[in-house]
C-alpha cells in the first residue's frame, strides 16, 4: 500500500509518501480502504521527536489516529458490520498512528451517515471520542452550564455541540473572530484570555482544551476543582484539578459518542468544522500547517 511515513524525527520534511506493508486486523479491529484521515498536533509532536511519547515509535512511522473508509476486512471477534460498509473511527491509540495511509485498521468505528463528508468523518474518530469522555467525567446533565475554555478549536467545537445536545447550556470563549462560528454551534460566545470572572458569572462546569492558564478563574467560576476538567493543562494537579489523558492513561474510553455523534448528524444536530483539507501527496504542507500555530476552526485533514 502507499503511506505517509518518516524514518527519522524532525520537522515537516521527514515526511514522504512511500510503499508500507498493509496491516492486518487483529481481534475486534477492521481494516478500510481510507477516504480521509484526520491530522492532529500531536502528531507533529510526535513526529518531531519533542515529547518524551515518541520513543515508543517504532520507525519507519505512519502518522494519523482518525480515519473513514470502507470496510476491506473483518478481524476476528468483530460483527455486526460487513464487508464494503463505510465506517468512520480511530485506530488503536496504543500504536499512535497508523491513518495516513491506504488501508488502517480501526479499534473503535461507527457507521458513517450516508451524508457525512468524508472529510469530517475522517477527522471525528477522537475528537468526538475525547469530548464525550470529558462531558462524561464532568457528569454534564441538562439544566447545567458549561463553560468551554478554547471553543473553537477541533475538540472545543466538537464538545460544544455534543454537550448542547445533551441539553446543556453552553458558554464557549474565543477570539471575537470566532464568535458568530460558535453562534452557529449553539453556544454563546465570550472572549477568550484573562479576566473571565468579569465575563461569565458562574457556570456549574468547565472544561479547559486550550491549557492557557485558566484554571484558577474556572475554579473560581465553578466554586469547586472538581468541576473543571483539563485536556491541555499539565499542572492540574497543583490545582486540585483533573487532568484527562484518555486511553493511552488507562481512563474509560467514550467510544459511545461515536454512535451518538452519526446520530445527531443524521438529525441536522452535529457536524465537525474542517479548517482546511489536503492531499495525501501533500503531507509535509499539512503537518507544517498543523504546526503554524495561531486560532484554530476546527480540523486539518488528509483526503486520499
Amino acid at each position: 500500500m502507499f503511506a505517509a511515513q518518516y524514518a527519522e524525527f524532525g520537522g515537516p520534511h521527514v515526511l514522504h509518501v512511500t510503499d508500507a506493508a498493509a496491516p492486518q486486523p487483529l481481534q475486534d479491529q477492521i481494516r478500510v480502504r481510507v477516504r480521509a484521515a484526520g491530522i492532529s498536533p500531536a502528531d507533529a509532536a510526535l513526529r518531531s521527536g519533542r515529547t518524551p511519547m515518541s520513543a515508543r515509535l517504532a520507525l519507519p512511522h505512519i502518522p494519523g489516529v482518525d480515519a473513514a473508509g470502507t470496510i476491506d476486512a473483518i478481524g476476528p471477534g468483530v460483527t455486526g458490520v460487513a464487508v464494503g460498509e463505510d465506517v468512520f473511527g480511530s485506530v488503536d491509540l496504543a500504536r499512535l498512528g497508523g491513518a495516513s495511509a491506504e488501508f488502517a485498521v480501526l479499534r473503535s468505528w461507527a457507521g458513517k451517515p450516508p451524508g457525512l463528508p468524508w472529510e469530517q468523518a475522517g477527522a471525528a474518530g477522537t475528537g468526538v471520542e475525547t469530548a464525550t469522555r470529558a462531558l462524561d467525567l464532568l457528569g454534564l446533565r441538562p439544566g447545567m452550564t458549561l463553560l468551554v475554555d478554547g471553543a473553537a478549536g477541533g475538540v472545543g467545537s466538537i464538545a460544544v455541540q455534543l454537550a448542547v445536545a445533551r441539553g446543556a447550556r453552553v458558554i464557549g470563549t474565543a477570539r471575537p473572530a470566532n464568535h458568530d462560528f460558535l453562534r452557529e454551534l449553539g453556544a454563546e460566545p465570550v472572549t477568550y484570555g484573562p479576566g473571565l470572572p468579569a465575563r461569565v458569572t458562574a457556570a456549574d462546569r468547565a472544561l479547559d482544551v486550550a491549557g492557557a492558564g485558566s484554571l484558577p478563574e474556572l475554579i473560581s467560576l465553578t466554586g469547586d476543582p472538581s468541576a473543571v476538567l483539563t485536556l491541555a493543562d499539565f499542572t492540574a494537579a497543583t490545582h486540585g484539578v483533573r487532568l484527562t489523558m484518555g486511553e493511552l492513561a488507562g481512563e474509560p474510553h467514550g467510544r459511545h459518542g461515536l454512535r451518538t455523534a452519526a446520530e445527531l448528524f443524521t438529525q441536522g444536530r452535529f457536524r465537525v468544522p474542517v479548517e482546511a483539507t489536503f492531499a495525501l501527496s501533500d503531507i509535509v504542507a499539512a503537518h507544517t500547517a498543523i504546526e503554524s500555530g495561531g486560532p484554530r476552526r476546527g480540523k486539518l485533514v488528509l483526503t486520499l
